[in-house]
């Protein structure tokens, strides 16, 4: 996104010739009103724009499902460079920028759509997964991944060890863990908080 033909014309042939499909817009109002891509993709942002300050329009859709951003700028300075690379940006360049330094900058940017679609994706899965848990198991999962035994388990729902086992294995089938560390790393993409047993010692 800039507000110079000539320079989004340069940066669109620069992609497409890397086999990047490419869509170009001279103001955040266009950005805005274009729909989502399915697709991994960066934003290519000037500072300047016809509507918006570039700075101001990272922060605006940062808490969006946008892609990652990439400053390219003729108006930079470090006070603003600063605030770009604070608020998440991938790289600031200047004009006139080297086109390896853009293209490094475009794929780490990508990559980073990448994996955060990816998580993303999983969390609405083990959301999913999350959801099929009875009340009583989602009490004792949190539990189970904080590495209390089913001992513990037991003292602490003055529940019996059978019931504690019971809710352990429907738990991990539920959530389709196939071992308890991997129902770790589902809590804690799930952001279950882990306890420690009040009675048991």
């Amino acid at each position: 996104m800039d507000d110079d033909a000539s320079i989004r014309e340069s940066i669109s042939d620069l992609l497409s010739s890397f086999d990047f499909q490419v869509v170009t817009f001279g103001s955040a109002a266009e950005y805005i009103a274009y729909g989502r891509s399915d697709s991994p993709a960066c934003l290519i942002l000037d500072v300047e724009l016809p509507d918006i300050n570039g700075l101001d329009l990272q922060g605006q859709i940062s808490q969006g499902r946008h892609p990652p951003v990439v400053f390219v700028t003729g108006h930079g300075d470090i006070p603003a460079s600063v605030r770009a690379m604070k608020a998440g940006a991938i790289d600031f360049l200047t004009k006139p920028f080297q086109e390896a330094d853009l293209m490094q900058a475009v794929g780490a940017a990508i990559a980073k759509d990448v994996d955060s679609r990816r998580t993303r994706d999983e969390l609405i899965l083990l959301d999913q997964r999350l959801s099929l848990l009875t009340p009583r198991e989602r009490e004792v999962f949190p539990l189970v991944v904080s590495g209390l035994l089913n001992k513990q388990i037991a003292g602490e729902l003055s529940i019996s060890e059978v019931t504690t086992q019971i809710h352990r294995s429907k738990i991990m089938k539920k959530m389709q863990a196939e071992s308890l560390a991997e129902l770790v790393r589902f809590a804690s993409v799930l952001a279950v908080p882990m306890t420690r047993s009040r009675r048991a010692k």
